[in-house]
């Protein structure tokens, strides 16, 4: 029998995570609250406050919190106080939360320990804050290879960044942003081996564009399954998968991560 949770959405969320297109392709997983009704899941904006804002959703009876674009705080309160209650909160990243990166993340795992260097590029809109761009970025970049080390900053502005890093084989690698309105906004990864590598395109989620991944060896070149979702309809789903089980996803553990690694750059 399939459970239908209902949901509340702040505005800035709805405007922010397109929240209402995202339930609305899960017709059958979640509906509106009724006026008064106290909602099953809160979805609110990860805008500064939002873990304070989470904890509130939680302490008054929400089994599940969705949170847009969340930035970067921390999370050690609202993971405790979700733990207690029993309480899912799912992130809900701009490229990171992507369907088809988990079949990308197997095509990385598959040639971590040969990868000869990563290349990465995030473009958003111009005069969008690079700083979020960098932590959305990041997000996406540690999904695929895990933490990197030696980060570093090596330009900054209002125009977009250049960090450099490296992968766990010590393998360099660069982030570039670019926010600039000649690019389409999206994320590309271009991680080379030896014989090849491991190409990846995530495009913005405002629509359910796959993204392309394709993986590259002596053998030529695959492409792997499209998944035709948005990240934000991704996240939902994944949601409903831990309401129904009773499981708690791992999201606050790996965004604290996340944000050891954006407090290395300062």
């Amino acid at each position: 029998m399939n459970t239908s949770y209902t949901f509340a959405a702040t505005q800035e969320a709805d405007e922010n995570g397109a929240v209402g297109a995202a339930v609305a392709a899960l017709p059958l997983s979640f509906r509106p609250a009724a006026t008064g009704e106290n909602a099953q899941v809160a979805a609110i904006a990860g805008a500064a406050g939002w873990t304070s804002e989470a904890i509130r959703a939680v302490d008054a009876g929400a089994r599940g919190v969705v949170v847009i674009a969340p930035h970067a705080e921390d999370t050690s309160a609202l993971s405790r106080a979700a733990a207690s209650a029993g309480a899912a909160v799912v992130l809900d990243h701009r490229w990171a939360s992507n369907p088809g990166l988990v079949g990308a993340e197997d095509a990385v795992r598959s040639v971590a320990g040969r990868t000869a260097m990563l290349d990465t590029v995030a473009t958003s809109a111009a005069g969008g804050d690079p700083e979020q761009l960098l932590a959305e970025h990041l997000a996406a970049v540690v999904r695929l290879t895990g933490p990197l080390e030696s980060v570093h900053v090596l330009h900054r502005g209002p125009h977009g960044y250049t960090v450099s890093a490296r992968l766990a084989n010590a393998a360099p690698a660069t982030l570039q942003g670019v926010l600039s309105d000649g690019r389409a906004a999206g994320v590309d990864f271009r991680l080379y081996t030896n014989d090849g590598g491991v190409s990846i395109t995530v495009p913005e989620p405002s629509a359910a564009w796959p993204a392309e991944v394709r993986a590259t060896a002596g053998q030529g070149e695959v492409l792997l399954p499209t998944l035709y979702e948005t990240a934000h309809r991704g996240s939902w789903r994944r949601l409903k998968g831990h309401l129904d089980a009773g499981t708690l996803p791992a999201d606050l553990a790996g965004f604290a991560r996340l944000t050891a690694q954006l407090a290395q750059l300062g």
